[in-house]
């Protein structure tokens, strides 16, 4: 009977660590992840902080929130095209061909708009993967009017929750 009871305590212990602790080989806990995969549409490809480290400087990068929170921070080089206020007009001296890098704050809005860009004829659209909270979360860098950053416009206090590295502003 006690083996039994220390086997159950270990599978409680494994089932509670993949559900609450962070995942440290993602740096997201398998929580929020599981939450960015109910707000992706599979087709739609993304890309993780990790795989852009590099290869930034080779995106047109497109911040889709709005006008506030991107004063709060971005990513360096990020242009402002909003969601609500968004339109094909302000994106009109992009290039096309060159791969654009959409974000917000989790991936939701900037897939919306990837997929307008798409439609307009823009051939290499990706949505960074888990938003500016994500990529903060990976200690990638963040900036405010030229300057480096660790605030973070989280959109809402409910959204907050998921922005374990760097300073929450709503």
């Amino acid at each position: 009977m006690q083996t039994i009871n220390r086997n159950y305590f270990w599978a409680f212990i494994v089932a509670v660590s993949l559900f609450i602790l962070p995942n440290q080989g993602i740096g997201q806990s398998l929580a929020y992840r599981t939450l960015l995969s109910t707000l992706y549409d599979t087709d739609f490809p993304t890309l993780k902080p990790t795989e852009l480290s590099s290869a930034l400087a080779d995106f047109q990068i497109l911040d889709s929130r709005e006008k506030e929170e991107f004063e709060v921070s971005h990513l360096e080089g990020a242009k402002w095209v909003g969601f609500d206020t968004f339109k094909l007009e302000n994106v009109a001296g992009l290039d096309k061909n060159k791969p654009v890098l959409v974000y917000c704050t989790v991936g939701a809005r900037s897939q919306d708009i990837g997929k307008r860009l798409t439609e307009a004829g823009f051939t290499k659209v990706y949505n960074l993967y888990g938003g500016i909270i994500h990529w903060s979360n990976e200690s990638m860098p963040l900036y405010q009017k030229g300057l480096p950053t660790n605030q973070v416009h989280t959109y809402s206090r409910s959204w907050g929750i998921w922005l374990e590295k760097g300073q929450k502003v709503y």
